[in-house]
């Protein structure tokens, strides 16, 4: 019998009631009798003297019938003076809960809620507290996260916003002007090219000379390079027409507002479409109106002042002229695209780009020929040669080559690319304000989101502190109401040990 009081009742939590039916320590309609106890706390609460713990015990928790027994004690002394002769109280607060004690004792009603309690903290309470506790912490990281690949977005957006800048030669504080303002320095840069263009004497005669040696070409070779080396960035209208203008009348371009937005942008894919500005060349606008100094008014076949002269009589030769932009003009006055420099205009630059590449594959080429040793064939067909061919070196080649390659760097560099397109369209200068200023909005509105979040993530915290305090009052409630549970159903079996297992909240 010894070892028998000795062992311990181990008792699953969640099968507690269970247990208890079955042993019939509790009655199967204990519900019924609670819902009736529950109504006379409901009342009783309402009427009940300024005391601190009986304060504390009717905040906010589920009074059970461990917390009455502890009320009829504390009215014990606040209603002592009701007490009469024979014990017993007259006052109504303590006849009420005394009620109540009894109405929990009678088949043993108080250990069934008490268990259902139990079991509801421990099953569901808690885990619920948890869970929402985890959800807070996840959102936590989820938002922090977030703020940092905002902050990470936004920053990359600005950089590359300053990068972009920096590709233009801008600093980014107002950027139409200070496109505009780089486009007025372009003739300064460009003529800077041309007097480099005449350090390629050199080049264009071993070209020249190589050519004529090796294919007996007697056509002139690089038209444009050899203009440019002798004559420097000139005029179009010199380039055109082998005479210099006396007078130079340069094109306005107009200037766009500093950084305005507009909803009017370049095409830049579909030509011919049929839309109102044709792009030609980099985005080049040839507006309507201009003179291109053909007239298609009737008469204007016949001889005078506005007409072509096709000569003086049927019988003699017929020569026809080839008429280009700009010949309306008084002789000697470049004006409109004619005003142009070489490397201004579209057509001669590309021609001059052109030409530096067909020089730089030249070189390229002899310097891959001169690397190649003991061919006797080439040995033998050089011979011949001018002094110019045969007294070059490998290394000298290179340097040519590095001198022609940089004089393409310059010009087909991006920044340059971007000066040619603004100076042949001035919406230019908005789209790419535009573009620009839309990575920085960007930016601004990651920054806001960034802020956003983190008043998410600020009220996932205040949730989280609000959730932890539940969380230790119910384990502390749970563990005394365990131990509580524990003694009387020790009780019952002569001071047992009684274990109920799986109390975790």
């Amino acid at each position: 019998m010894e070892n028998i009081q000795n062992l311990p009742i181990d008792i699953q939590t969640s099968k507690l009631l269970d247990w208890l039916l079955d042993r019939r320590h509790c009655n199967l309609k204990w519900q019924s009798a609670v819902m009736a106890i529950r109504e006379k706390i409901n009342s009783a609460i309402q009427d009940m003297p300024e005391n601190e713990e009986i304060k504390q015990l009717l905040s906010g928790s589920y009074i059970h019938y461990f917390h009455c027994l502890r009320i009829v004690e504390i009215l014990k002394g606040t209603e002592a003076s009701s007490k009469n002769i024979f014990g017993r109280y007259s006052s109504q607060r303590m006849k009420d809960w005394q009620e109540i004690v009894s109405l929990y004792e009678a088949d043993n009603v108080y250990l069934a809620e008490t268990a259902s309690l139990l079991s509801r903290s421990v099953s569901y309470e808690g885990p619920a507290l948890r869970k929402q506790v985890a959800k807070a912490k996840q959102l936590q990281q989820e938002l922090s996260r977030r703020e940092v690949e905002c902050q990470s977005s936004a920053a990359d957006l600005r950089e590359r916003y300053y990068t972009a800048c920096k590709q233009y030669g801008i600093t980014g504080e107002n950027v139409a002007r200070e496109l505009q303002a780089l486009v007025k320095d372009l003739p300064t840069v460009l003529g800077e090219v041309g007097k480099d263009a005449a350090k390629l004497q050199e080049h264009i005669q071993l070209y020249s000379t190589f050519t004529n040696f090796v294919c007996e070409w007697s056509e002139p070779v690089l038209p444009m390079l050899a203009f440019a080396q002798r004559r420097g960035n000139t005029t179009f209208y010199e380039w055109r027409t082998g005479e210099a203008p006396t007078v130079v009348d340069r094109p306005v371009m107009e200037e766009a507002p500093a950084d305005t937005v507009t909803e009017e942008t370049i095409d830049w894919g579909d030509f011919g479409s049929g839309t109102e500005t044709q792009e030609v060349n980099f985005g080049i606008k040839v507006e309507d109106g201009v003179d291109w100094g053909i007239s298609l008014e009737p008469g204007s076949e016949e001889t005078g002042a506005g007409g072509i002269d096709w000569g003086e009589s049927e019988a003699a030769p017929i020569e026809i002229e080839i008429v280009d932009v700009g010949t309306d003009c008084p002789d000697g006055v470049a004006r409109g695209e004619d005003a142009l420099t070489v490397l201004e205009h579209p057509q001669s630059r590309s021609q001059f780009i052109d030409e530096l590449m067909e020089l730089e594959v030249f070189l390229t080429q002899r310097m891959s020929e001169m690397a190649e040793e003991g061919d006797v064939v080439a040995m033998s067909q050089f011979q011949l040669a001018p002094s110019i061919i045969q007294g070059q070196t490998r290394e000298h080649i290179l340097e040519m080559k590095v001198a022609v390659q940089h004089l393409l760097d310059r010009l087909t560099s991006l920044r340059m690319q971007h000066l040619f397109m603004i100076q042949a369209s001035p919406r230019y200068v908005e789209r790419v304000s535009e573009v620009l200023r839309q990575k920085l909005k960007q930016a601004d509105i990651l920054v806001l989101k960034r802020a956003t979040l983190a008043e998410k993530r600020q009220e996932a915290l205040e949730e989280q502190a609000k959730l932890e305090p539940r969380i230790d009052l119910l384990a502390g409630r749970t563990r005394e109401l365990q131990k509580l549970i524990e003694t009387d159903i020790s009780k019952r079996y002569n001071k047992r040990p009684v274990n109920l297992m799986g109390v975790i909240v």
